[in-house]
């Protein structure tokens, strides 16, 4: 048997950042070639990731990225079973790696897809082999959740514990506008239902109206007063249903979301916001 040298097990432990005893066993097994102890532990890793896919993963991060010019960002789940993981180096690095690659890559529809293309800051491996490598290494279930991507104008927004995440678009010029994190926040703390009021069931909305409108009609205003009437009850309306651009803005309460983003030469068209876990 070929003698595994200190020197071969540190070189090894440098190329898969493995403890040093499971470089040493696979050395072993491969009678001290190098090259065969790495696809022995590639292996190794198939079998890990047989071991623990059912396993729960009820901790993790949801995390944003945005680009520098506001048109695009995206936001990506990843799941691990216990938290200490969540915020350990090589787990948050997978997460960057993610972010990175789903903002400036192809693209990618699936995180299966997202997993084969290629690390930004590790171009010689691929995503998937930076998941196996940390799975490997910490031993513990690590799942890509969701993914997806927005068009700008666009930010993300993650809440300091990393376990709710949000995407808000407008519509307008004024990609790099503060106020579209600062209303991504807002649709974070404030868990509006819809971002606007035709996002509501229409049904509901037009029943709504006719009864303000016959109230208000027993006042006996002129019909232009009526229809102002009923302009702000509607408003109470849509605040009451988690309209986010109804809602008052959380950085001044003297106007709304939509006169805040207005103000900037925007105009709200959707946001998607997820809690960790949760559809």
């Amino acid at each position: 048997m070929a003698e595994i040298t200190a020197e071969a097990v540190r070189a090894l432990r440098e190329r898969t950042d493995l403890p040093m005893m499971e470089c040493k066993k696979a050395l072993v097994e491969a009678g001290g070639d190098q090259e065969k102890a790495v696809e022995i532990l590639k292996e190794r890793v198939k079998g890990l990731k047989l071991k623990v896919a059912d396993r729960m993963t009820g901790e993790g991060k949801v995390a944003t990225l945005t680009a520098p010019d506001g048109k695009s960002a995206v936001m990506v789940e990843l799941l691990c079973e216990t938290a200490p993981v969540a915020k350990n180096d090589d787990f948050l690095f997978l997460c960057d790696q993610l972010l990175k690659q789903l903002l400036n890559g192809p693209g990618a529809a699936t995180a299966d897809e997202l997993l084969g293309q290629k690390c930004p800051d590790k171009p010689a491996m691929t995503i998937r082999e930076l998941h196996e490598e940390i799975l490997n290494k910490i031993r513990e279930n690590i799942v890509v959740g969701r993914i997806t991507k927005a068009a700008g104008p666009v930010a993300g927004y993650t809440h300091h514990d990393g376990t709710l995440g949000v995407l808000f678009q407008a519509k307008g010029d004024n990609a790099t506008a503060p106020v579209l994190r600062d209303v991504a926040m807002q649709v974070a703390a404030m868990n509006p239902t819809v971002c606007l009021p035709d996002q509501l069931d229409a049904a509901a909305i037009a029943a709504e109206r006719a009864k303000q409108a016959e109230e208000a009609k027993k006042s006996g205003k002129p019909d232009n007063i009526v229809e102002k009437i009923v302009d702000g009850k509607m408003r109470m309306f849509y605040f009451n249903e988690g309209v986010l651009v109804a809602q008052p803005f959380v950085k001044d309460d003297k106007q709304t979301v939509a006169q805040a983003l207005s103000a900037a030469g925007l105009v709200a068209t959707g946001f998607i916001r997820w809690r960790l876990g949760k559809p």
